[in-house]
């Protein structure tokens, strides 16, 4: 009966205020639990519109808007509005956002408009043809897949942090990134660390956060990363533009799979709020073909037993980088062995310090990962070595 009654009041406020939409003005409005509201017009709303219950759709084949200067927040929420909803005022989501048909759009050049999970919501049913295009933000989560794209693809970005942030923002720009129609700001992709040779100007992502984490990004045929020039699949790497030296940084791989073609990775821990954008990269060539041909300087078996074989770590191509640094480091991450200009010298014996007791009978069998710094080539290798006792 509470929501029968209540269809006259909306008629006569929509009469009174000759809006074109809905027009919440009082904050009288509510839907209680087990209760539906169907917008088939825009919803204007410049009062309290929240302790809701039950479920709001988009319906319809017109484009909708949200407007106004108050969120609305609703409980449930699905959309299947072929023409899309735009949000001129952000709504909230508690619960669950179900994807049907028809994109949530916010201007892009406007970060305080977006469409904002709450502490406890949700989505599903994401897809190319309905799904955020534009902000998405999350309130007190630490866990959490943004279903943002552009027009026609669904690119999502997944932040896991390491503590819930108060809030964190997201958005997709299939854009250039030294020239992005949504923004007033352009992130140059020749202005870059020497250990960036190509950064991509198909795609970008913006994310923000003050809580550090890491970031899961994938790239598809339309992110053409594999015409980048002599491209590997090993030399794909993550990217950000920091606001602090205004280039390009390396934020690294934790983790990466696919090929050149199609794949995705998960960036190394950074804090979001330190870059203005995050995307996709390559190592750097150097001016001869080395980089090409050796896209990794393998992994090694070390017997140091005076047989003669496999006595000493000899690494194929350092020679080739007389300017050079080693680091070996235990499954802990504990450095065991550094050297400069490094010349086929380890032979499973620390000089680190860390390891004391054992320098008399050498390290203990095991794997160990190696990083070798071709400083002459500007390049960076990792690797493991296995030592057999």
């Amino acid at each position: 009966m509470k929501n029968l009654l209540s269809i006259p009041f909306l008629f006569l406020v929509l009469v009174v205020h000759a809006q074109n939409g809905l027009y919440n003005g009082s904050g009288a409005i509510r839907i209680h639990a087990n209760g539906t509201m169907g917008f088939h017009t825009n919803l204007i709303n410049e009062a309290a519109f929240d302790q809701n219950q039950g479920l709001v759709g988009f319906y319809g084949s017109s484009v909708l808007q949200v407007l106004g200067g108050t969120v609305a927040s609703f409980n449930d929420v699905e959309v299947m509005a072929p023409g899309s909803v735009i949000l001129q005022n952000s709504l909230r989501i508690q619960n669950n956002m179900n994807f049907i048909d028809g994109d949530i759009i916010s201007f892009k050049g406007n970060r305080a408009i977006f469409l904002n999970f709450g502490d406890t919501g949700f989505f599903t049913g994401e897809n190319n043809a309905s799904k955020v295009t534009g902000f998405a933000a999350i309130m007190n989560q630490d866990f959490f897949s943004f279903p943002v794209g552009d027009i026609d693809q669904l690119r999502p970005l997944l932040l896991e942090s390491e503590g819930a942030p108060s809030m964190a923002l997201c958005a997709y720009f299939f854009e250039d990134p030294s020239d992005p129609p949504s923004l007033n700001q352009a992130f140059n992709v020749f202005e870059k660390a020497r250990e960036i040779g190509t950064v991509t100007s198909r795609e970008f992502w913006v994310v923000e956060g003050d809580v550090p984490a890491r970031a899961t990004i994938s790239w598809n045929g339309r992110s053409a990363l594999g015409g980048i020039p002599n491209v590997t699949f090993e030399s794909i790497i993550a990217v950000g533009w920091s606001k602090a030296s205004n280039r390009w940084e390396v934020i690294g791989n934790f983790a990466q799979s696919g090929d050149v073609n199609q794949g995705f990775l998960t960036t190394q821990t950074f804090t979001p709020n330190d870059f203005a954008a995050i995307t996709f990269a390559t190592v750097p060539l150097p001016t001869d073909t080395f980089a090409v041909n050796n896209p990794t300087l393998g992994n090694y078996f070390l017997s140091p037993n005076g047989d003669g074989i496999n006595d000493f770590l000899v690494i194929d191509g350092m020679l080739d980088s007389p300017n050079n640094n080693i680091q070996i480091y235990n499954r802990f991450g504990q450095k065991v062995y550094e050297r400069d200009n490094y010349v086929d010298e380890f032979s499973g014996v620390t000089n680190t310090g860390s390891f004391i007791m054992s320098q008399d009978i050498g390290l203990p069998e095991g794997v160990y990962y190696y990083l070798v710094n071709l400083i002459d080539l500007e390049l960076q290798y990792t690797g493991f070595v296995f030592l057999d006792r």
